[in-house]
C-alpha cells in the first residue's frame, strides 16, 4: 500500500497528494474510552494514511507512531503558549521532552510542531494574541538549538475567520483588521524560517451558522451556481475560501508562502446537516478534488490538506454544537461510517480496526412498567445526558426518530456505557434496568452502542486509575442518590 510496491507504482505517479505529500488526518483523543494506540497505527497504516496531525505531544501515541514512517505534526495545547513563550528554557525542555527524545529514541517521524491550536479564534477575546509569536520564536530557537530545526518547522493552525474579504470575492481577502498586526507577524516569520500556514477550512460552519447558505456551494459536485471572480469561477467554497487566503497573503507580501490545510471535514451527527451521506459527499469530493492535482485557481497543484477528523471523540466540548463529537470518518471504535476512497488502499475502501474488544452485550434502559410522568425520569435523563453523550439525540439527528421511552433508554444506555456497564450505573431511581436485548431500532441509523473496554497504559491506568471498584461503586451511588 505504499507508493515504493511495484504495483502501485503507475498509479502514484497520477495520486500527486497521496505519494507526494500524502493524506492526513487529525488523530484527537478527547474520549472517554480511546483505542490503543497500537490500534490505531495499525488502522493508520492499513488504511495507506501517511501524515497524522496531533492536538498534543502524548508519549503512548508518539510511541506507537516510531519507526513507521508516518510523518508527525505533533501540538502545543493553547494553555502552554504562555509557558514556552515566556521562558526560552520552558521551551528547551518541551522540545528535548516531545521532540528530539522521540526522534532519537523511537524514530518518530516529527516533521512539524503545530504553536497552539486556533490561537486567535474571536471567541478568546485575544488571550493569546501577544503570546503566540514569542511562543514560535522560542520553540523554532529550541529547535535549532536541538540541532533538527531543518527536519522539524513550527506552524500555527489557525482558523480561517483570521481573513475575510471585503467585497464578498476570493480576490477581496484580507487578514482581520483587529488582528492584522500580529497577524503579519506571524506571517512574515513563518516566511523566514521557510516554515508553512495551516488554515482550517470549515464549509460544515458555514452551513450551520447561516439557514440561507447554498447548501450546493459547499460540495464538490459542480452543482452550485459559481461565484465569478473578475473573470475567474469558483464552484464551490473550499476553493474560494483558499483563494481568499492566498489573495490575503499575496496583498501583504507572502504570496510564495506555502499552505497546509490543517483541518477540512464533515460531521455525520449532531445536526440535522450533520448526517452520513453529506459527509460521504463532502470527503469523497474533496478527495477526488485534490487528487487530481489541480488545485485552486490561484493556487494550482498539490494541496497538502488533513481530514478532520480519524475518530469520533465523544468527550469534546459541544459549546459550539453537538455535531462536535462525531467529525470521524471512523466511529469510537474504529469501524467504518461510511465508503470512502481515499486513494490510498489497493480496495478503494476503508479499513477498519483490528482486534477491538468490546465490553458484555448489554444495555441500560426504561423499565417498561415506568411511567414517563415519574418525576425521576427528568432529572434522571438530565443527570445522564450531562455525563455521558446525548448529541445523536435531537432533530434532524441519527435517533431523533426515537419516541419518548427511547429517547430516555438512549440516555441511560449512555451513561451505563461511559461507566463501563457497572450495574450501579443502571440504578436510576425507579425507571431504568439492564437487558440483554439490543435496543437498536430496526430502521434507520440510530445505534445504541456497546462500549469499548477501557485502556490502561503501560505507565499507569487512564480509566479510574488509583479507585478500586468498591469506591467506584460508592461514589457512584451517591451520586446517583444525588438525583433524587
Amino acid at each position: 500500500m505504499g507508493c515504493t510496491r511495484l504495483n502501485t507504482g503507475i498509479l502514484c505517479l497520477f495520486m500527486m497528494l497521496w505519494c507526494g505529500n500524502g493524506i492526513g488526518v487529525n488523530w484527537g483523543t478527547q474520549a472517554s474510552h480511546p483505542l490503543p494506540p497500537d490500534t490505531v497505527v495499525r488502522m493508520l497504516r492499513e488504511n495507506g494514511i501517511q501524515k497524522v496531525k496531533l492536538f498534543d505531544a502524548d508519549y503512548s501515541i508518539l510511541k506507537a507512531l516510531g519507526k513507521t514512517g508516518i510523518e508527525v505534526m505533533v501540538g502545543i495545547p493553547n494553555d502552554m503558549l504562555a509557558s514556552v513563550g515566556g521562558s526560552m528554557k520552558a521551551a528547551e525542555k518541551w522540545v528535548a521532552k516531545n521532540v528530539s527524545e522521540h526522534i532519537s529514541s523511537n524514530n518518530v517521524n516529527i516533521r512539524y510542531v503545530a504553536v497552539g491550536n486556533e490561537p486567535f479564534l474571536e471567541t478568546y477575546n485575544g488571550s493569546y494574541l501577544q503570546i503566540t509569536l514569542p511562543a514560535l520564536n522560542n520553540i523554532q530557537s529550541a529547535l535549532i538549538k536541538a540541532g533538527i530545526g531543518s527536519q522539524v518547522k513550527v506552524t500555527v493552525p489557525l482558523n480561517a475567520d483570521v481573513y475575510a474579504s471585503s467585497n464578498g470575492y476570493p480576490s477581496g481577502g484580507d487578514f482581520r483588521p483587529d488582528i492584522s498586526d500580529p497577524m503579519l507577524k506571524i506571517v512574515k516569520f513563518l516566511n523566514d524560517v521557510n516554515s508553512p500556514f495551516t488554515v482550517n477550512i470549515y464549509p460544515f460552519i458555514s452551513l450551520y451558522i447561516d439557514s440561507n447558505f447554498p447548501v450546493e456551494y459547499a460540495f464538490f459536485d459542480g452543482n452550485a451556481s459559481p461565484l465569478n471572480d473578475g473573470g475567474t469561477s469558483y464552484y464551490n467554497m473550499f476553493d474560494a475560501n483558499l483563494d481568499t487566503l492566498t489573495h490575503a497573503l499575496q496583498k501583504n507580501g507572502f504570496g510564495n508562502l506555502s499552505i497546509i490545510v490543517g483541518e477540512i471535514g464533515w460531521p455525520t451527527d449532531g445536526d440535522r446537516n450533520a448526517n452520513i451521506e453529506y459527509a460521504r459527499r463532502f470527503n469523497q469530493g474533496l478527495m477526488t478534488h485534490i487528487s487530481g492535482g489541480k488545485g485552486t485557481p490561484l493556487r494550482p497543484g498539490p494541496i497538502d490538506a488533513y481530514l478532520f477528523s480519524l475518530i469520533d471523540e465523544d468527550e469534546k466540548s459541544i459549546d459550539p454544537g453537538n455535531f462536535e463529537r462525531h467529525w470521524g470518518i471512523f466511529y469510537y471504535d474504529g469501524q467504518v461510517k461510511y465508503p470512502l476512497n481515499l486513494g490510498t488502499t489497493n480496495s478503494g475502501a476503508l479499513v477498519p480496526a483490528k482486534d477491538v474488544h468490546y465490553l458484555g452485550k448489554k444495555w441500560c434502559v426504561m423499565k417498561p412498567t415506568a411511567r414517563l410522568d415519574d418525576p425521576q425520569v427528568q432529572p434522571s435523563v438530565s443527570y445522564a445526558c450531562g455525563l455521558a453523550d446525548c448529541t445523536s439525540l435531537g432533530y434532524g439527528t441519527s435517533c431523533g426518530n426515537l419516541d419518548a421511552r427511547g429517547n430516555i433508554s438512549y440516555a441511560f444506555n449512555s451513561y451505563f456505557q461511559k461507566n463501563n456497564q457497572l450495574e450501579v450505573a443502571c440504578k436510576f431511581p425507579n425507571v431504568s434496568m439492564i437487558t440483554e436485548t439490543d435496543p437498536t431500532p430496526a430502521v434507520g441509523n440510530c445505534k445504541f452502542p456497546i462500549m469499548i473496554q477501557p485502556y490502561y497504559e503501560s505507565a499507569g491506568c487512564r480509566f479510574w486509575c488509583g479507585q478500586k471498584p468498591l469506591a467506584l461503586v460508592s461514589v457512584l451511588v451517591i451520586i446517583l442518590l444525588s438525583i433524587l
